[in-house]
């Protein structure tokens, strides 16, 4: 039996979608009509969403979407072509398209499948579907039970931009003519409450949410709703503060977009176009000695798990930064060929990036900092990773004698990438679960600050 023989009957379990059907068609196409290679990826959005606001329901949204597309490979050629549209005329009429595409363009010597021998033939069940039996109904009364919680907390809570409860299945299918077929079913559930408080300096207006692959790690309605409370009232009689230089220390909330310029500065596909500041810096100290950045793929129910990558080979916990030192890229087939290097199984992306923490909660970074500020918002996005400079409107709060003493806002915070990881001082406890990436917030020594 062949390795495409051996997977289809490896997840025949979960093939309820007609997806692997649709995509081994496409493959037998693209076979006959001349492809050297084939890979199909396809995917089914399932699921609803409610908004409500001053307790009356204002959406109630159901979607069901389909994809599947085709790339073909004839030679060193490449075509692609997609449909919403699973029937068998339309599975040939894509095929065509992309052969027709391929037999036109440019020849690129790295393109084509990963090895066959590298394909992720068997690969792990993650635990990422978890359906809620919850019905719109229920989600109505859901979100407004927790809008009503949230406003009856304070009466300078003055309206409410309203509250969200939604529920998603994924299913995720990839093959190629290299032996690999498979599929992955996930979940998603959210709620989400957004309020306005307004006193006599004005109006702010601030949100929390909830978010998870299985209801039951869901916040309760009525924590989330005191926290959307209560952060929307710590933002009232906000102040503006001047201009200096002071420690920053982003909260975990935002923490990640920090990480994620990293991330994206040691990209395959910004590195191959020279279009980042660590080009060549395999080996260098762009950290800290106490920073540890790796991935952890496989962890279960986690959001951002995923037992292959885009490509088709198995995950793995790939270690980007050791000792503070960069020591590998973020690379899928495509882009690692383009550097002479190896896949580092992250065609797609990294999966449950994480920072590891220097053991001090949030509350004890505060006081670490005799005067500074807290970062809670960012807006903008000024961020150039091919020069690492860095500068963005914020929101937050002052802080003075380790203390958190008013709320102030219309600032930018401004430095370098790299000046800017090097100055890291401390990682904290208090990972923010919600994000795919596992970090907690992040207290950089010195900053511009522009008031």
């Amino acid at each position: 039996m062949d390795n495409l023989s051996q997977n289809s009957k490896a997840c025949e379990e979960k093939n309820h979608s007609g997806l692997q059907e649709a995509m081994t068609k496409i493959l037998s196409m693209a076979k006959q009509k001349g492809a050297t290679e084939a890979e199909v990826m396809s995917g089914i959005d399932s699921g609803f969403s409610v908004d409500v606001r001053l307790g009356d329901t204002e959406k109630v949204e159901f979607s069901h979407d389909k994809s599947i597309g085709v790339t073909v490979f004839i030679d060193k050629c490449k075509g692609s072509a997609s449909t919403s549209d699973m029937s068998d005329s339309s599975l040939a009429m894509i095929v065509d398209k992309a052969i027709d595409i391929a037999k036109v363009s440019a020849s690129d010597e790295c393109f084509g499948l990963a090895d066959k021998s590298l394909m992720a033939i068997d690969y792990p069940e993650l635990s990422l579907n978890h359906p809620w039996d919850l019905n719109t109904e229920q989600a109505i009364k859901l979100g407004q039970e927790c809008e009503a919680l949230a406003m009856q907390k304070d009466k300078r809570i003055v309206n409410s931009e309203g509250a969200s409860v939604s529920s998603y299945q994924f299913t995720r299918g990839y093959a190629n003519s290299n032996g690999f077929l498979g599929e992955v079913l996930s979940t998603r559930h959210s709620l989400s409450c957004i309020l306005v408080a307004q006193d006599d300096k004005g109006m702010q207006r601030d949100y929390d949410y909830t978010t998870a692959r299985r209801s039951e790690y869901l916040m309760s309605i009525d924590r989330l709703a005191m926290s959307a409370a209560d952060k929307t009232l710590a933002r009232l009689n906000a102040r503006k503060i001047k201009t200096q230089q002071l420690p920053v220390l982003f909260s975990a909330q935002i923490a990640s977009t920090l990480i994620g310029s990293f991330i994206s500065a040691i990209s395959g596909g910004n590195l191959y176009r020279k279009n980042s500041f660590l080009v060549d810096g395999l080996g260098l100290q762009v950290f800290p000695e106490f920073v540890q950045i790796h991935e952890q793929p496989h962890l279960l129910t986690a959001l951002g798990s995923s037992p292959y990558d885009g490509d088709g080979l198995l995950t793995r916990n790939n270690q980007f930064i050791a000792d503070g030192k960069l020591v590998n890229y973020v690379l899928g087939t495509y882009t690692a060929r383009r550097l002479g290097m190896e896949s580092t199984a992250n065609s797609g992306g990294v999966n449950n990036l994480t920072v590891d923490d220097t053991g001090q909660d949030f509350k004890q970074l505060v006081s670490s900092m005799h005067k500074g500020i807290i970062v809670t918002e960012l807006m903008g996005q000024g961020i150039n990773i091919t020069t690492g400079d860095y500068s963005r409107g914020a929101a937050g709060f002052w802080v003075e004698n380790g203390e958190i003493l008013y709320p102030i806002d219309e600032f930018t915070i401004a430095g370098n990438l790299q000046t800017m990881f090097k100055q890291i001082s401390a990682i904290g406890t208090d990972i923010d679960t919600r994000k795919s990436t596992r970090c907690g917030s992040i207290l950089i020594d010195n900053m511009m600050i522009a008031g």
